[in-house]
């Protein structure tokens, strides 16, 4: 009851409350700066962090492989796509592997050193780098991080439901027993 009356007194300005929190949050959504620290935090998350650093290898490896199939040259393609990784370790990583490139480096040794591929990624850039299927390569490598990628959301989806499952009924029960409470404080009071 003093839920209800609560409410029922002070409902408008409750609601404006909510009203001006939420415009807070979208401003701040829409802010660059803020965005940016909101994503750096998202990056320092160990788990989280690999695979959105997986996610951007992905379509940088996907990209590059259309234009080296279109006929590009290697280092002008790398130029091509650098804006694809937004991350600033990656960028500043791919300056330095294009650079290693300029200078004779095999690309399987620049995307390793500077953390532009996986272990495994590597090794399928070595084979593309004998075989001169570099695009083809770089194609199987964003295909098997889409895979390492969807595998993982699987995993999140599955320990997630149960978790979303438990708050929902938290929440109803907690709805149950505020409309039931009412009645059961009325009922107390008549005997």
């Amino acid at each position: 009851m003093i839920w209800g009356q609560c409410i029922s007194q002070y409902g408008w300005q409750m609601s404006g409350g909510l009203v001006g929190v939420s415009a807070c949050l979208c401003y701040v959504a829409t802010r660059p700066l803020l965005m940016a620290r909101f994503l750096q935090l998202l990056w320092s998350i160990p788990a989280v962090g690999e695979k959105l650093r997986l996610y951007q290898l992905a379509r940088f490896t996907r990209t590059l492989a259309m234009l080296l199939k279109g006929g590009i040259p290697f280092v002008m393609a790398l130029d091509m796509v650098g804006d694809l990784l937004k991350q600033p370790a990656l960028q500043s990583g791919l300056l330095q592997a294009a650079s290693l490139i300029r200078e004779g480096r095999t690309v399987s040794e620049a995307f390793s050193a500077h953390s532009l591929a996986t272990e495994v990624g590597a090794r399928l850039i070595t084979v593309g780098e004998r075989s001169g299927e570099i695009a083809q390569a770089m194609e199987r490598i964003a295909t098997l991080y889409d895979d390492e990628i969807s595998s993982w959301v699987d995993w999140f989806t599955k320990l997630f439901e149960p978790i979303l499952m438990i708050i929902i009924g938290v929440v109803i029960g907690a709805i149950v027993v505020l409309m039931y409470l009412p009645i059961f404080e009325l009922a107390n009071s008549l005997q």
